[in-house]
């Protein structure tokens, strides 16, 4: 089975694609269009594509991001029980002030054990992009979870880097993607403010927009 999906589906610039993140392309897109949705299947179909994506990355080396899909997998499953049993904030919300805090902290202790660990312990050759764009990748989930909705702006920032990431990899189907993403978090963020003015039209005291 790994062997077929390390496989080249097809080739793109010179440069294999795999069935891996051929098969990741196709969940990455639907998973994001059900959590813009709202939808509780992108818990299940986001866990399908981030066993893909653990292959398609530790195939090229990325290997921050390939453990980054275990995380998901784990963050996904929970997240998916939360949706399911209600005990999920219903509705969206800013990030407040003391949230804010603890997750640059977090951000910047997250990249920086990521770092040492990618390019003391592994043979990554973009320690540091990894490091960064799997710390911030992992805050965004959480803020997900939480229905947060700054979480999109960290989505847009890591998703901005992520294009040229696996383009210098030779992941161009996956760049495409993350191009893709781009847009979509974008719409996802917009709709998520919509409805913040629908269901608490008064703005917290501090707030990103603030």
């Amino acid at each position: 089975m790994l062997d077929w999906l390390t496989s080249a589906a097809f080739h793109a610039f010179g440069a294999p694609t795999t069935w891996a993140e051929l098969l990741g392309f196709a969940s990455g897109l639907l998973c994001v269009y059900l959590v813009v949705r709202q939808h509780i299947a992108n818990w299940p179909v986001g866990i399908a594509n981030n066993l893909l994506f653990i292959v398609a990355f530790w195939h090229v080396g990325l290997y921050g991001d390939a453990w980054l899909q275990v995380v998901f997998v784990v963050v996904g499953a929970y997240g998916w029980w939360r949706w399911a049993t209600g005990r999920l904030e219903q509705r969206v919300r800013r990030t407040g002030r003391a949230e804010w805090l603890w997750i640059a902290a977090a951000g910047v202790v997250l990249t920086v054990a990521l770092w040492w660990y990618l390019d003391r312990l592994t043979e990554s050759t973009v320690p540091w992009p990894d490091a960064f764009t799997t710390a911030v990748s992992l805050l965004a989930t959480y803020g997900q979870t939480r229905r947060l909705v700054e979480s999109w702006w960290l989505w847009i920032a890591v998703d901005v880097i992520y294009v040229p990431l696996y383009g210098y990899k030779d992941l161009w189907l996956t760049a495409v993607l993350y191009l893709v993403f781009l847009a979509l978090c974008v719409l996802g963020l917009r709709a998520w403010r919509a409805e913040l003015r629908l269901v608490s039209p008064e703005r917290p005291a501090w707030s990103m927009d603030s």
